[in-house]
């Protein structure tokens, strides 16, 4: 029962009602915060808080569903959803966002389609050089007055 046989599915991750916990996370599998988690948190599953959870993190994973609150920026390249009960703030990005009437999202928002993986900090797009120097002209024309 314990020992020899394979592993048929991964455990999910729970951190429970009334549990406090710091640090950072990378999982496997699902996550679901129904405590107190500060920290940030990787999963390649989704990551739920619950509608007691609290989370001072920044969530990377494939969905995550937030139902109580999140001080934080969460980054997924499935679904965003904010329940009626849940609160974010911090930015998103996600291919799919779905807040729910009461829930509230302060911060900005990204949607990007795609497979891969977002970035915690999206870098902005390269300016070509002769751009930019345009730019730098017009700012000292209008600094000049």
């Amino acid at each position: 029962m314990f020992g020899g046989g394979k592993r048929g599915a991964l455990t999910d991750t729970l951190i429970g009602a009334g549990t406090e916990f710091n640090g950072m996370m990378k999982a496997e599998t699902d996550v679901r915060i129904e405590g107190a988690y500060q920290g940030d948190i990787e999963s390649k599953g989704s990551i739920v808080i619950g509608k007691g959870g609290i989370a001072k993190s920044n969530l990377v994973a494939r969905d995550v569903t937030i139902a109580g609150k999140v001080y934080g920026d969460v980054h997924t390249f499935g679904k965003l959803v904010i329940t009626a009960t849940g609160q974010l703030h911090g930015s998103s990005q996600a291919a799919i966002l779905l807040v729910q009437e009461g829930g509230i999202l302060n911060g900005s928002s990204r949607m990007e389609k795609g497979d891969k993986k977002p970035a915690i900090a999206v870098p902005e797009s390269p300016v070509p050089a002769s751009a930019s120097g345009a730019a730098a002209a017009e700012k000292k024309a209008k600094q000049a007055g």
